[in-house]
């Protein structure tokens, strides 16, 4: 822990000697921009599957979706450049990531000789579009702490729509625990200053991502209250490798055309995703919250490597598997929450 440190702390200092603090809820905008990506290809493949395939134009034209992807992406750049402070961040995230997914999508006709949209390894490829991504938002957000000096930066960014439109009251809090987070850093007494002289007011745009997310998350814990839904989502996780193990010893067996290198990397992936599984539950009986650590593991491997080799190998089939994945995860962390939130409670 101590030799990575060193590095994070020269990197933090260099970012903020150029004037770059990170956004604190930079992981919640990134995290909209990639489901609204992936969101997109999959209605987008479903919606041209039931209606057809229909083309958009005349005469020898034809408007591809990528064009409308552009518009978008373009959309959503002019809306962050125009505006100053986070209030229009959410929706800028949602358009550009709606817009990035309709591009996305048509990857298949520009790596292709002949502009092949059904180019078989194209939902391979934008999934690790989608996964590298959030791997570098992951490199950028998550592998290092908030400096104190950004905490001062987004509770003063706060402050900046707050200062000519007024805080709501989840607004105010997320400025003062910036602030909390901040201590006594150089700037910190006159930023309170600022916050403190903010007026309150309860007009603010419309967040839908923020809704929806407060949404999932009530009906997680609400699924969790059931005590065998945590481990239905275990046996799930299990059941699913098992799966995997099997489409790939069949598939090496049968000889069906599946290139012999995701063979065996499905097959690999699979079998870690079940190691881990089979440790969390030799763990979860002495230490839950060392068992579902190792769960979360496991998904996330599953999530980031296994469905990888799956969608090359069956393609868009691969989204149900995607599906159950983010459901179990989300399950296991909505259940390492609670448990950690009983262990503060006994503590």
């Amino acid at each position: 822990m101590q030799d990575g440190a060193a590095p994070r702390r020269v990197t933090t200092h260099a970012l903020l000697r150029l004037g770059l603090p990170r956004d604190p809820r930079a992981t919640r905008h990134l995290g909209t921009f990639l489901v609204a990506t992936a969101a997109t290809v999959l209605l987008t493949r479903a919606f041209l599957a039931a209606t057809g395939y229909p083309q958009v134009g005349g005469d020898g034209l034809h408007i591809a979706h990528v064009l409308w992807g552009g518009l978008l992406m373009a959309l959503a750049f002019v809306l962050l450049l125009s505006f100053a402070g986070p209030a229009l961040r959410p929706l800028g995230s949602l358009v550009g990531g709606v817009g990035f997914g309709l591009f996305v999508d048509e990857v298949g006709k520009f790596v292709t000789s002949d502009n092949d949209y059904f180019y078989e390894p194209t939902a391979a490829i934008v999934y690790a579009t989608v996964v590298g991504l959030g791997l570098l938002a992951e490199a950028l957000h998550g592998r290092r702490d908030p400096d104190p000096r950004e905490e001062l930066a987004g509770a003063v960014d706060e402050a900046v729509a707050g200062v000519v439109g007024g805080f709501t009251p989840s607004a105010r809090r997320r400025a003062e625990a910036h602030l909390r987070h901040a201590g006594d850093v150089h700037g910190a007494a006159q930023a309170r200053a600022l916050v403190d002289s903010i007026a309150e007011d309860d007009v603010a745009l419309p967040d839908p991502v923020g809704a929806v997310s407060s949404f999932a998350v009530r009906v997680l814990h609400t699924l969790i209250k059931a005590r065998f839904v945590p481990w239905l989502a275990v046996l799930v996780l299990l059941g699913s490798s098992a799966f995997t193990i099997a489409r790939a010893v069949t598939g090496w067996w049968s000889g069906d055309g599946s290139p012999a290198w995701v063979l065996v990397g499905a097959l690999v992936a699979a079998a870690a995703s079940g190691v881990l599984c089979v440790v969390g539950l030799l763990r979860v009986g002495g230490d839950a919250i060392e068992g579902y650590l190792w769960f979360r593991r496991a998904v996330i491997v599953s999530l980031l490597v296994t469905q990888f080799f799956l969608f090359r190998l069956s393609q868009w089939d691969a989204s149900w598997g995607l599906l159950v994945d983010l459901l179990v995860l989300g399950l296991v962390a909505a259940e390492l929450d609670a448990l950690r939130r009983r262990a503060d409670g006994e503590g």
